[in-house]
């Protein structure tokens, strides 16, 4: 059997307080060695409090921080070896970016020719060139200055990386662009990663495992697909991707628990296919529809309710307002929370 890989970061029963605010409630995390770790929920969840916990920041009321088994709840922040990506990147403007990538290495009292060697074998692992590092880092683009600020937090060989909304500022494209550059740099390192996000999409391409954090709880910590196809709770299964939740009526068409609330992806579900075995279909009526090239999304309404399906788009079968169409579901497709 494979060795399993060793815990790198563990939060145990971590209590944070701002005043009589609780921000954080019994947070429990354990992050393995070489982990693509996210922190993901929305604004005011408890994620970057639990980051900034982790590097230091803040320092809870309650519970421990440990790195590679070694208790750092009340180590200072320069002491603990973490690399940290601000979502502002936090770097000096009228500073070359040379110097912005070699600060860290300077107040670590590293040799000149170290630090030389070490600036420019970063700068070659982030795809900076010698030109831009000779540039004023306000003469570059949000793209360079990201990977300005993620050489700066690498060079001084940290055991652990903390990014903090690191792609917000950037435009869409360029998020995509960055996105992969940094799974790819990640995984190339092999460093232990923190990621903080609100966005599900960055979540879900970049992650080994997510925690998702509500009002200063953790809902559920799982890989991509578990928090997608198996969310633990109705505000996981509402907030991850898009999902259609089951009316009344269609829940007595379907046969369904009328004590629980029912919810199923646009993906599962099947518009004017070969009924499978276990499916129920139903008539509906195609509503509108919205083209983006790869897929189709329909809203179509069954029972008294509009459902939102995805639809691979062949090319042949695209259908239109007002088209009679037959929906498949599976009740295995299902996810079911009880009603509160």
């Amino acid at each position: 059997m494979a060795d399993q890989p060793r815990s790198m970061i563990d939060l145990k029963n971590i209590i944070v307080k701002f005043g009589d605010f609780e921000a954080l409630h019994n947070i429990n995390v354990d992050v393995k060695q070489g982990e693509f770790f996210t922190f993901l929920g929305p604004s005011g969840c408890g994620k970057t409090t639990t980051l900034r916990t982790i590097t230091g920041f803040i320092e809870p009321v309650n519970g421990t921080v440990s790195v590679n088994g070694k208790d750092i709840t009340h180590v200072p922040i320069e002491k603990r070896n973490i690399g940290i990506v601000f979502q502002s990147y936090a770097l000096f403007p009228t500073m070359t970016v040379y110097d912005n990538v070699a600060f860290g290495l300077k107040i670590q009292k590293n040799k000149k020719d170290e630090i030389d060697r070490k600036v420019r074998d970063i700068a070659r692992k982030v795809d900076l060139s010698d030109e831009q590092l000779q540039k004023a880092v306000s003469q570059l683009s949000g793209g360079q200055q990201q990977r300005v600020a993620i050489a700066r937090a690498l060079v001084t060989g940290p055991a652990i990386i903390c990014m903090d909304e690191p792609l917000s500022n950037l435009d869409a494209k360029l998020r995509v662009q960055l996105r992969n550059e940094l799974k790819k740099m990640q995984r190339d390192f092999g460093i232990t990663t923190i990621y903080v996000t609100h966005d599900q999409e960055e979540a879900l391409t970049l992650s080994d495992r997510i925690a998702v954090f509500n009002k200063g709880y953790i809902e559920q910590i799982g890989t991509p697909n578990e928090v997608y196809n198996h969310s633990k709770t109705e505000f996981v299964c509402n907030f991850i991707g898009d999902i259609n939740r089951m009316g009344d009526d269609l829940v007595s068409k379907m046969g369904l628990d009328r004590s629980q609330n029912h919810f199923m992806r646009l993906e599962r579900i099947r518009v004017n296919r070969e009924a499978q075995d276990g499916e129920i279909t139903l008539p509906g009526t195609i509503e509108s529809r919205e083209y983006y090239g790869l897929y189709i999304k329909y809203y179509i309404r069954v029972a008294d309710q509009i459902i939102k399906v995805i639809e691979r788009n062949d090319g042949i079968n695209i259908y239109e307002a007002g088209e009679q169409v037959t929906v498949g579901m599976h009740p295995r497709n299902l996810m079911s929370y009880p009603k509160q």
